[in-house]
């Protein structure tokens, strides 16, 4: 199953109600992740430029956008970022096939 990384950034009235009334919101993501088909692999707190960093599997591109559209879309949030991810294995396929693709970059005129 593919993995995303999710990075959230609270908007400053979803910072105060978490402030107000601290909590581990791993449940409240687990169970709608689930819903979805997929599975929630870790959940971060962070600091800078984001809040929570949450690395998922969902079954496919449509689920994982799905997903970072109902958090975006809850209102506690000012940006949701989804990062797909490739395991190793998956970006050695993708060097390879990179060389096969004939692509020839822009050069500078002489």
């Amino acid at each position: 199953m593919p993995s995303y990384l999710i990075q959230v950034a609270y908007s400053s009235e979803g910072l105060a109600a978490i402030i107000k009334n601290p909590q581990d919101r791993t449940e409240a993501v687990r169970k709608p992740i689930e819903k979805l088909g997929g599975k929630l692999l870790s959940a971060w707190f962070t600091f800078g430029d984001y809040d929570v960093a949450v690395i998922l599997e969902m079954p496919d591109n449509v689920s994982a956008a799905a997903m970072a559209l109902a958090f975006g879309g809850g209102g506690a949030l000012r940006s949701v970022k989804t990062t797909p991810l490739l395991s190793p294995a998956e970006a050695l396929e993708a060097l390879k096939k990179a060389g096969t693709t004939g692509y020839k970059p822009a050069t500078a005129k002489k």
